[in-house]
């Protein structure tokens, strides 16, 4: 299990064991994350799993997909460290990640 903290927009952190393999926002929803809806399911349709991930931090993280990229041209609060929790697969080597969610999502 890798731990990933999830940080909603109002400071709330939330610490949760996540499985290799699974999804960021896999993470969040099955451990009820607030903020983190992943309303598609995972499928790159929805951004309802937008998240900020340090720029620091997604050193060895997959490239931004044409299809990540198209779903967040569209979210509001983009940010360069913007990240769709779906397209971002959970490693060991993030353990301790920090994950933040934009305001819309409160």
């Amino acid at each position: 299990m890798t731990e990933i903290t999830y940080v909603e927009h109002n400071g709330t952190e939330h610490t949760v064991d996540v499985d290799e393999g699974m999804s960021l926002m896999e993470g969040a929803t099955l451990n009820m994350v607030p903020g983190i809806e992943g309303m598609c399911g995972g499928i790159c349709s929805c951004a309802t799993c937008h998240c900020y991930i340090e720029l620091s931090d997604q050193q060895g993280l997959p490239a931004i997909s044409e299809g990540e990229e198209d779903m967040l041209c569209g979210v509001e609060d983009r940010r360069p460290e913007s990240r769709l929790g779906c397209q971002v697969p959970v490693t060991s080597a993030m353990n301790g990640l920090r994950v933040a969610m934009p305001e819309s999502q409160s």
